[in-house]
């Protein structure tokens, strides 16, 4: 069996509906994709991570008492820093796609994480 040179995907058929044929991807046609989410909820889910970097700034000026506090703050800190700064790889190619230069890309995605690379389309600037 030879392998296809192109990628193949599978259609509906336009006359009924319930059939569905497999047929090579044609070049510059979209993908399928995930309805990008409205601006209020893009706004709403990068707040989240504000958040998360005024707990963090609250915990290094004001160390927290309560053990609770303390655990919750050093979670905070590896998804804030580690997480962010793993993302920093993939956020510098999607943004790349979009003209948006690396440098910017590493600091959004330092301050949003996911939250901002992966609703770029939505983008409330």
């Amino acid at each position: 069996m030879t392998k296809p040179s192109r990628p193949m995907h599978a259609v509906p058929d336009l006359d009924e509906g319930t059939t569905w044929t497999v047929r090579p991807a044609q070049p510059g046609t979209a993908r399928h994709r995930a309805q990008a989410p409205d601006r209020t909820l893009v706004l709403a889910l990068r707040s989240i991570p504000i958040l998360g970097w005024l707990f963090l700034l609250l915990g290094v000026v004001r160390p927290f008492r309560s053990r609770l506090l303390r655990v919750a703050f050093w979670i905070d800190a590896v998804l804030s820093i580690v997480v962010h700064a793993a993302q920093i790889p993939t956020a510098r190619k999607v943004a790349a796609e979009r003209g948006i230069t690396p440098g910017r890309a590493a600091v959004m995605t330092m301050v949003f994480g996911a939250t901002w690379w992966k609703t770029l389309g939505e983008d409330p600037q």
